[in-house]
């Protein structure tokens, strides 16, 4: 009797188990879902400099300032890829849009100096001094700098969404990923990577809503 109650035991002990696996796979997909629609959404548009179709301007996204207001490493490495793409006579122009928050953090006039250095006119540099959000800088490119077509320059992790965005509000984009500039790929890096779960999920909102939610 005991042997069978065991069993009965058992049996219910694994059946909850099994459940339990089947709810949290569920969540797990649901949880990725956003980030697999966009990652599809980027694959065909994920491009390289040398294979970049020709584009009116580059789109390049902020990523922080060094304490000496100097560009981090991860910005620098967007700003020399959409400079090679200028360099290579793939775009005309380069807006870059960054977080203008006083005299002392202006990323976007950061952003040109470095451009600059590398060879880029100043004339050819377009600022974006609201950039907070992915969502701010596709949103304003399209509505403030009437920009209809676009190659984007940022971070991979990044990418997926912000063509996603871009695309969404009416830019006709393909992308470019930059790299992690001479800093190695430590746990901010990883960081970024797990805050895309999250901040794709606010991009879908936004795009939803036609307001811009929380997402960088």
């Amino acid at each position: 009797m005991k042997k069978k109650l065991n069993n009965r035991t058992g049996g219910k002990k694994a059946g909850k188990n099994h459940r339990l696996w089947k709810v949290i796979i569920l969540l797990g997909i649901i949880l990725l879902l956003p980030n697999l629609v966009t990652l599809a959404i980027a694959i065909p548009r994920w491009q390289t400099v040398d294979s970049a179709s020709p584009r009116p301007v580059a789109i390049v996204f902020g990523a922080g300032l060094n304490p000496d207001g100097s560009p981090m490493p991860a910005l620098e490495d967007r700003i020399q890829f959409a400079s090679n793409l200028y360099g290579a006579g793939k775009i005309k122009a380069l807006l870059m849009s960054g977080d203008r928050r006083s005299d002392a953090y202006d990323e976007p006039a950061a952003m040109q100096a470095y451009a600059v250095k590398l060879g880029v006119p100043e004339q050819a540099i377009i600022l974006d001094n609201a950039g907070f959000r992915t969502y701010d800088t596709c949103y304003r490119a399209k509505t403030i700098f009437n920009v209809d077509s676009a190659v984007l320059v940022t971070t991979d992790y990044h990418l997926p969404r912000a063509l996603f965005l871009c695309n969404s509000l009416g830019i006709d984009s393909t992308g470019v990923a930059s790299g992690w500039g001479s800093s190695p790929r430590g746990p901010v890096y990883y960081t970024g990577i797990l805050r895309e779960i999250p901040a794709t999920y606010s991009a879908f909102l936004e795009v939803i809503s036609g307001k811009s939610m929380t997402a960088d």
